[in-house]
């Protein structure tokens, strides 16, 4: 996303800095059009389990108001399919909010298959493709330890 600043009086303008961290990790072997879809749906949930992280809605100039979007920076990772697992665990046992997207529901349609694809499996067999974790900065780096920044 775009950079945060703010407005700090007389002009000047410093950035925002937020405690808090939005992160998605993907599974490093997925084609472009499953990153982009992976990640698209997972940062959809966080407004509604989190709506401190969304923002007020935007206008343009001629005063067209479009839809808010998220307040901060979401930061994109990739990592092995074992970093994957290894966070998910990390984040689960922070008790971080945590958006998951397994490679069965690739083979569904609709929401009703995706949640019943995933309840299908216990949480330590999920065939995790990507995730996404919301809560303090800190937490969310360790959560992140062995993931990079992706390309």
């Amino acid at each position: 996303m775009g950079n945060t600043h703010e407005n700090t009086g007389g002009g000047a303008v410093a950035p925002v800095r937020f405690d808090t961290k939005i992160a998605v990790l993907l599974r490093d072997d997925l084609e472009t059009w499953q990153r982009l879809n992976v990640t698209a749906f997972l940062v959809s949930g966080l407004g509604t389990a989190a709506p401190e992280v969304v923002g007020e809605p935007y206008e343009d100039a001629d005063a067209t108001v479009y839809l808010p979007m998220l307040r901060q920076p979401v930061l994109v990772f990739e990592g092995a399919k074992e970093t994957l697992t290894t966070a998910h665990t990390k984040a689960l046992a922070r008790s971080l909010k945590v958006a998951v997207f397994t490679s069965d529901l690739f083979g569904t349609g609709n929401d009703r298959d995706n949640r019943a694809a995933v309840r299908a499996v216990g949480r330590d067999a999920l065939d995790l493709v990507g995730l996404a974790v919301y809560g303090p900065r800190n937490a969310v780096d360790k959560v992140l330890k062995g993931a990079r920044m992706h390309p």
